[in-house]
């Protein structure tokens, strides 16, 4: 063990040393004495994975057809949260003259593709108050693979900010419902240029049944139009609206 922790501190410095001599290279203009000592006491206290961690889209190293599906799902809601409309693609008019074969509709859906499948999913159309068909994602898979990187990565490309909360934590189903309902219902107050909430549950796997029950409850829920009786209405109200921000969970074991 002490073999490996030298080891691993000589490379972390050979490679501080190059990421230096690139910077000072590169800006060679002195600069204050503080600020530097406090930045490479940083770097160097920094786990690698979140010192080289992805920060925009095109760095992601996970799977570009998991990436583009998880970002296309993302970009259904923008007509709810953003108030774009979305945008209708043209069909090719040699597409309708010529279908191959001459097939039926049922035999061509017989032999699509998993993709092609999936952006059909995608391109379904979105529910009376323009929410997708589909309210969460699911990302699962092993420790490592880079779900919770993906999601934070994909929330702040599309323009939203990532609250993320951790399923197994908080065991109390009235707990859940709180941080989750906080979350989707209220808007960031950070700065001056406040955006929409994008909720990531993370280890959903690891939440009690009570819980799972709650999250279905928020997503289900019907619009309160049409209820006679006025304190049907005011439970409505206690309970809250409709869902109007997306959510993504994570989990290892599906």
């Amino acid at each position: 063990r002490r073999c490996v922790l030298e080891a691993s501190q000589q490379l972390t410095e050979i490679i501080n040393s190059c990421l230096e001599s690139e910077t000072s290279a590169e800006s060679p203009e002195p600069t204050g004495e503080a600020e530097p000592a406090d930045e490479e006491e940083s770097v160097l206290h920094c786990l690698w994975v979140d010192k080289f961690t992805p920060r925009c889209y095109m760095e992601l190293l996970s799977d570009d057809y998991t990436n583009r599906c998880l970002l296309k799902w993302l970009k259904l809601w923008d007509t709810v949260v953003f108030g774009k409309e979305k945008a209708v693609k043209k069909a090719k008019p040699s597409a309708k003259a010529h279908p191959p074969f001459n097939q039926p509709k049922e035999q061509q859906n017989k032999w699509k593709t998993k993709v092609q499948l999936t952006e059909e999913i995608l391109e379904a159309e979105l529910d009376q108050h323009k929410r997708p068909k589909y309210k969460v994602a699911l990302l699962c898979g092993p420790p490592g693979l880079g779900k919770t990187t993906l999601a934070h990565v994909i929330a702040k490309h599309a323009g939203y900010n990532a609250v993320e909360m951790n399923a197994s934590d908080d065991r109390s189903p009235e707990v859940f419902k709180t941080r989750v309902e906080a979350a989707t219902q209220m808007k960031s107050v950070l700065g001056a240029n406040e955006k929409p909430n994008c909720l990531i549950i993370d280890e959903i796997d690891g939440a009690p049944a009570a819980s799972i029950n709650v999250l279905l409850n928020i997503i289900q829920r019907k619009d309160g139009e049409g209820e006679a009786a006025a304190g049907m209405g005011r439970r409505r109200r206690r309970e809250g609206g409709l869902l109007l921000r997306p959510i993504i969970c994570i989990c290892n074991d599906q």
